[in-house]
């Protein structure tokens, strides 16, 4: 890509949009579909099976809930779609919830794609796809109509649109430093953010702030004979303790002790000296997220200068993304699921956790399996997407769908793309359809889903892995 003349890589662009019209993205193939109880409850066999309940009670709170689990489910539907063939880094999950606020390495305070379990080479509709229907899913959960769920998405679409378009226009490095702070949500919006809006955003970056170590080490632990320690709350937090019954307290912390060191070789040699200053404290396993659950994933408390210097990290497992099969054939980029999230993360993000790695851990099953971890709390905040209005859905789809573009650009072959979107209204117009039927399909698969989970049959199809 590199080595082509700019105007060869837009003519790219050209070419692909005449064998692949943009109207050619409005259709949603579902012949021979094989449904998602199908499709989770293969999923259900690598999880913890006593946390399966939990998930499928998560993903049946509401349609939204379940496209957040079904992340599976979309991409064996994304395989049946037409694409231009130019491809990108992908998150491979990029509705609307997996955007966020967090901490830089130089403590600003950004915008930006906050999961990567999914990430994977592929094409870039996908994921513009998964974040848009996404849009269209939480505002029928938000109760607006057609017409404001269409505008949400055609707004979002031509964000992406014309934001690609300046990033072809702008040097390498330049993309590179691009990123979304608080003055840049400003920069991006202006006028549009009335004093209503202006009053939220400070609200939620305050409190995005305050979610750091010592309101995690407040919140989840306690001073037991003298040791802190995370507390238990079955089946949502379990202390390593109770799940390592026969091994004494020196065992554990040998364990995690070769797990961190193991860990902190993937990690830059400047960063391993830092989390070679901290030293185990206790560990527990967590359930987090909605589609997440029933993965392994686990919290662990470090210290470092002193108890008033804590660090929490999460070592989360990394299974196979649910986009490879359609992708790959088989074949894996990495030897490493977790390194495979962590390279994704790197690439797409503007700015990376400090402590982002991975190791392949074996478990207390006598398993191995793949994990990366990260910071659990570093001043991460989202929008509280059920409380948005059509006016503020718009500009927070626009302000994913930014970031998403800015995301793809540096992964893929930005005048190719931007070539292929153009200037006029047909990609956003065809994109509106697909977001507005697959809405229709993710409500026909809730309804199906939830009636499995009710009925028992999808439980019966569980068998899951300790």
């Amino acid at each position: 890509m590199t080595g082509q003349d700019p105007q060869d890589r837009a003519r790219a662009g050209l070419e692909a949009r005449r064998r692949v019209p943009p109207e050619a993205h409005a259709a949603l193939p579902t012949a021979d579909r094989p449904g998602p109880v199908h499709i989770l409850s293969e999923q259900n066999t690598t999880r913890v099976p006593e946390l399966i309940e939990i998930r499928h009670t998560r993903m049946s709170a509401s349609p939204f809930t379940f496209y957040r689990g079904a992340a599976a489910v979309m991409a064996d539907d994304l395989a049946r779609t037409p694409v231009s063939g130019i491809d990108v880094r992908l998150c491979g999950d990029a509705h609307l919830a997996n955007f966020g606020m967090f901490a830089s390495p130089e403590r600003a305070l950004l915008f930006d794609i906050n999961d990567f379990d999914e990430s994977y080479p592929g094409p870039w509709e996908w994921d513009l796809k998964r974040l848009v229907a996404s849009l269209v899913v939480a505002g029928r959960d938000n109760e607006f109509s057609t017409k404001q769920t269409r505008a949400v998405v055609v707004a979002a679409v031509r964000r992406y649109r014309d934001a690609m378009d300046s990033f072809a226009g702008i040097g390498n490095l330049a993309l590179w430093y691009a990123r979304v702070d608080l003055e840049g949500v400003d920069g991006l919006f202006g006028d549009r953010l009335d004093p209503r809006m202006r009053k939220r955003m400070v609200k939620t970056t305050e409190k995005a702030r305050r979610r750091d170590h010592h309101r995690a080490l407040d919140k989840l632990t306690e001073v037991v004979d003298g040791h802190r320690r995370i507390v238990s709350d079955a089946p949502l937090i379990v202390p390593v303790s109770e799940l390592a019954q026969g091994l004494d307290r020196r065992e554990i912390e040998d364990s995690v002790a070769d797990i961190l060191d193991g860990y902190a070789g993937s990690l830059r040699e400047d960063h391993r000296r830092l989390i070679g200053s901290y030293t185990f404290v206790d560990m527990a396993r967590k359930v987090v997220g909605v589609g997440s659950v029933g993965t392994r994933c686990w919290i662990v408390l470090l210290r470092g200068r002193d108890d008033d210097d804590p660090l929490f990290l999460q070592v989360k497992e990394a299974q196979e993304s649910v986009l490879a099969k359609h992708l790959d054939a088989g074949r894996k980029p990495y030897d490493n699921e977790g390194q495979r999230v962590v390279t994704g993360q790197q690439i797409m993000q503007a700015a990376s956790d400090i402590f982002l790695g991975w190791h392949r851990v074996l478990g207390l099953d006598g398993r191995a399996r793949d994990f990366y971890v990260r910071q659990l709390h570093d001043w991460k905040g989202s929008a509280n997407v059920d409380t948005l209005a059509p006016d503020g859905m718009r500009m927070y789809g626009e302000l994913c769908a930014w970031t998403l573009a800015r995301a793809h650009a540096r992964s893929g072959d930005r005048l190719a793309i931007s070539g292929y979107l153009g200037e006029d209204d047909a990609f956003p117009q065809a994109l509106a359809e697909f977001a507005h039927s697959y809405a229709d399909l993710n409500e026909q698969d809730y309804t199906r889903f939830s009636d499995a989970v009710a009925s028992g049959s999808l439980a019966g199809e569980l068998g899951g892995e300790a």
